[in-house]
């Protein structure tokens, strides 16, 4: 288990017809890797994530409950075949494209559990929750049915709190340290799921 990549993004305008009442909206789910296998510059992870990166909304993003984002890599594959499929053009999507701060592999939602704690490098984290999208990942990929494939393909990424800061690059190893093991990050997306689709809260 490693991790590959580390990206962080500005906030900017995030245009799309994807929501009824929104054509523009202020969005920081456009990332950039800043550290890769190929260039593995260290980065510094404080409290709040990785330095530079922005959240435009932090009632759903950021914060010290939400300060990474991770994805595994392992899900790039469904993301371009699904939106070469739906969109009719040839997709191959950058690591950072979903959003997310960590792109790591070797660790999926069925793996990691509320609670558990991440060692990457010499720094340390919790894991917190899973990430529910809205309409601006619909917006950010081009397609009105990401939000709605990520909770179905429980391809969801999860957050992590900060409890040890410090410097990170990509490459560095990853060991899991196992919490009491109450809910994964599957289970805590099957039953938002269940949730969703009993009340029928697409955007």
């Amino acid at each position: 288990m490693r991790l590959l990549s580390i990206s962080a993004g500005k906030v900017a305008p995030l245009f799309g017809n994807h929501h009824p009442n929104y054509k523009s909206v202020a969005s920081a789910i456009h990332k950039t890797s800043i550290s890769t296998l190929e260039n593995p510059l260290p980065i510094e992870i404080g409290l709040l994530g990785v330095k530079g990166d922005e959240q435009a909304d932090l009632s759903v993003h950021g914060g010290i409950e939400k300060a990474i984002y991770v994805y595994p890599a392992e899900h790039y594959l469904f993301w371009n075949e699904l939106l070469t499929r739906e969109t009719k053009k040839s997709t191959s999507l950058q690591y950072g494209a979903i959003g997310e701060n960590f792109t790591i592999e070797g660790l999926l939602e069925t793996d990691v559990f509320i609670g558990d704690k991440l060692l990457i490098g010499n720094l340390e984290f919790s894991v917190v929750k899973l990430r529910e999208p809205c309409f601006k990942f619909n917006a950010k990929l081009g397609y009105k049915g990401a939000a709605k494939a990520m909770l179905q393909s429980g391809f969801s990424g999860w957050y992590l709190r900060v409890l040890k800061t410090g410097d990170l690059a990509a490459g560095a190893e990853i060991t899991l340290v196992p919490s009491l093991r109450e809910i994964s990050i599957a289970q805590q997306n099957r039953s938002l799921l269940h949730n969703r689709n009993q009340k029928d809260l697409w955007e």
